[in-house]
């Protein structure tokens, strides 16, 4: 049994590298079957998101270059690119990486709440795929009971920190009046909705939301009052925005260099504010180019992040004692499976020793046996027969010069060490 987290993020990669390594939503089934298949992991569980893309796994041993070489393989990549940009948690590690990472001590934004979500999602995802098994399945539980309890027992979700709130930040460092200006919002995720809710609450005048389904375009906008239009309107659209916010799942950019002139040139070249939320990127990085806009990506918001983080650094060490404490915990009940089966199997041996002796005994009574002489015949073969395996393993391994042996048996079987030694062991 070993766990590992292997995977790269936004302190390790850059956004060109993360959207590349990214999984789709319609990928995810699939690409785990295969890692399970192909490595040799019997586990498994990805997470992709902006910032991030690692796996969870499970394995008879440690061996993480075949998974590396698949992640590379399935990506189109090559294998040294990958490693000079990956990171691999073993064990103990892995464990404590993927609590960090629940908590919100890994992202880009500390504490922020949205990864805890996103790695309920994986799991969800990887059961689909049935690749979650006990282990992988006993992981997952114990890291959302730690995460809750740091986001009861810390301050580190209180002030909304996000990349949603940074890019509302730097908006109106940007616009020194939002309530007259226009935001076009792409996308209708989690993401967007947290940067319509920033957006409302700073009195902006109009919302405008494009997606690819007007159903779901039309449920996020009638929670803030917007105006929900399909992608395909975005041309219409962005000539009148002053603020442009996109966070979809495209693998093709949405917005090209060509439909953001033909919008500057009717807005008199009246600057147009862009933050391109997703990974891939919705907007071509060619736009940036142009006068009169302002393209951010989340590689940019970090420095207004950074900002909004000193309201939850004292609570962060709480959390990280915490998480610690999970890590530990989980191991040790981990451990303590590990020795059921152990403990099982002595079990059904002692059994099988003690219905042998049983019927040994129930046969001389039957044959006419004194009672007294049989109870005494059945006590001693038993405790012969239970004291026998032990016995001759312990005095091969010390012959071996394992001296440990007797410390553990010492240990094992509680007994006093300045009790005498029983001569019949010897």
């Amino acid at each position: 049994m070993a766990f590992i987290a292997l995977g790269i993020n936004h302190k390790t990669a850059s956004v060109e590298v993360r959207e590349r390594v990214a999984f789709t939503p319609e990928q995810l089934v699939e690409a785990l079957q295969q890692l399970c298949r192909l490595t040799p992991s019997r586990e498994a569980a990805i997470l992709s998101t902006c910032n991030r893309s690692e796996l969870y796994l499970e394995q008879d041993q440690l061996s993480s270059d075949e998974v590396l070489q698949w992640l590379a393989d399935y990506h189109r990549l090559s294998v040294d690119e990958l490693r000079a940009c990956a990171y691999v948690h073993s064990e103990d590690d892995a464990v404590r990486h993927m609590m960090r990472v629940a908590c919100g001590l890994d992202s880009m934004v500390l504490g922020e709440p949205q990864i805890l979500g996103q790695l309920k999602s994986a799991y969800a995802v990887a059961r689909e795929a049935g690749t979650v098994g006990p282990l992988l399945g006993r992981l997952f539980q114990a890291t959302f009971s730690t995460a809750k309890t740091v986001r009861t027992d810390t301050a580190i979700g209180e002030n909304p920190v996000s990349v949603a709130f940074a890019a509302v930040s730097l908006a109106k460092q940007i616009f020194a009046d939002l309530h007259r200006s226009q935001a076009l919002l792409i996308g209708a995720g989690e993401t967007i909705s947290l940067v319509a809710r920033h957006l409302h609450d700073q009195g902006i005048k109009r919302i405008v939301v494009a997606n690819r389904t007007l159903e779901r375009a039309s449920q996020l906008a009638e929670q803030f009052g917007a105006h929900a239009v399909l992608l395909s309107d975005i041309p219409d659209e962005l000539a009148h925005s002053d603020i442009v916010i996109s966070s979809t799942a495209s693998q093709l950019p949405i917005l090209g260099k060509g439909a953001v002139e033909s919008a500057l040139k009717k807005r008199k070249h009246k600057p147009i504010f862009m933050v391109d939320i997703a990974v891939p990127r919705d907007i071509e990085s060619q736009v940036g180019e142009l006068d009169d806009v302002y393209l951010y990506t989340v590689d940019d918001l970090h420095e207004v992040i950074e900002e909004n983080l000193k309201s939850r650094q004292g609570a962060a060490q709480a959390a990280e004692e915490l998480v610690a404490a999970g890590t530990d915990d989980f191991m040790q009940r981990l451990r303590e499976l590990a020795a059921v089966d152990v403990l099982k199997a002595y079990r059904q041996q002692a059994e099988r020793l003690r219905d042998d002796e049983l019927a040994k005994a129930q046969r001389m009574l039957a044959n006419g046996s004194n009672p007294e002489d049989v109870l005494a015949q059945l006590a001693r073969g038993l405790t012969n027969k239970l004291l026998h395996a032990p016995s001759v393993r312990m005095k091969k391994l010390t012959a071996e010069g394992r001296v440990d042996a007797l410390s553990l048996a010492q240990e094992l079987f509680a007994l006093d060490e300045s009790a005498p030694q029983d001569k019949g062991l010897q």
